[in-house]
């Protein structure tokens, strides 16, 4: 008992610190993607290539000077960052980051906790994050704050309903909420991507949006509202919201890839490998495989297309989205229906 006890310790250090260090250097990866989609050279001055540029942003962070509005509602504006930074990090705990482990009798599966509703523990949490930002909006006692924390709720609130539906479809296909159960499904080449391709594209296009990533970046679109919700904030509290967006940017890529593409699972490698260790530090290094290109896709779409007006934002949500994951249950559904009569 001990023993699992300290390993699951080491479980909820080791995916805190790898969303980190990820988050950390996502902010290099963007600004490098950039510099090559805009043929510029981006950050080359700190370290090698400018390697170290995330820890020189990180220092700058620490030092600069912590300012407080004066007309502020200071505890709330402290809990603001606070709120968004808690809620990013928690997402991770239900994600199956690999298979199973065999340390002499004992099994470790590389999960911090495999709950049977892990799907809506997620979307809970995901939905608590909205207050974060909501409450830093609004104690800041800034209309440009306000608005952007405005535009935030509405625009988390709106697209989480056409996410939902869209895994409501992927649940009927699969049969459980339980994130380890769906990634284990997804043997050799049956992901879900195959049997819910309409659920997907919805799913990834929602995902944009919760975490406020462009062309769905409205909430602190500076071309109107100077910085939207985190206008008023510096030094370290400004930090935790662009890192909380940083890091809900790997959890998605992070749920999409085992959602609907095998997450740990390897097509052919069982032939060839047949350690079970192996195989999960495998499953896991596979597992991240596509969680990066998913992050360098969410970069890639904000260096490619242009920014939303918010009407248009909320026409495709409410107008389009829901309508076509109503659709797509509807059509899971007849699916299921004529496949078992068929059977």
């Amino acid at each position: 008992m001990l023993a699992f006890l300290i390993y699951k310790l080491i479980l909820v250090v080791a995916v805190f610190a790898v969303s980190l260090v990820v988050a950390m250097y996502s902010t290099y990866a963007e600004r490098k993607i950039a510099a090559f989609l805009q043929d510029r050279l981006g950050p080359n001055r700190a370290g090698p290539f400018g390697i170290l540029q995330p820890l020189a942003d990180g220092v700058k962070m620490f030092m600069k000077e912590e300012i407080i509005p004066g007309t502020s509602n200071k505890w709330l504006f402290i809990l603001g960052p606070s709120l968004a930074m808690f809620t990013a990090c928690m997402t991770g705990v239900v994600i199956p980051w690999g298979g199973t482990l065999t340390i002499g009798d004992q099994q470790y599966p590389m999960q911090i906790t495999d709950i049977n509703i892990g799907i809506l523990y997620l979307l809970g949490v995901v939905s608590i994050g909205v207050y974060g930002i909501m409450i830093g909006g609004w104690a800041s006692n800034n209309k440009y704050s306000l608005l952007g924390a405005i535009r935030a709720s509405s625009q988390m609130i709106s697209y989480e309903l056409a996410m939902g539906l869209a895994i409501i479809a992927l649940v009927m296909h699969t049969g459980t909420l339980s994130l380890r159960d769906i990634a284990a499904m997804q043997t050799g080449w049956h992901w879900n991507i195959v049997y819910q391709p309409l659920g997907f594209l919805i799913f990834i296009v929602c995902a944009f949006a919760e975490t406020n990533r462009a062309p769905f970046d409205l909430p602190e679109c500076e071309t109107e509202l100077v910085g939207g919700y985190h206008t008023e904030y510096s030094s370290m509290k400004l930090g935790f919201y662009l890192f909380a967006e940083y890091i809900n940017m790997f959890i998605s890529s992070a749920v999409i890839s085992t959602l609907y593409f095998g997450g740990y699972n390897m097509p052919f490698v069982g032939r060839f490998v047949h350690d079970p260790n192996v195989l999960a530090v495998l499953g896991s290094v596979f597992l991240f495989a596509k969680l990066f290109f998913f992050i360098f896709f969410f970069m890639w779409v904000r260096w490619t297309l242009p920014r939303f007006r918010y009407d248009q934002l909320m026409n495709l949500g409410w107008k389009i989205l829901i309508p076509l994951a109503l659709f797509n249950i509807a059509l899971t559904g007849v699916l299921m229906y004529l496949g078992g009569r068929l059977h």
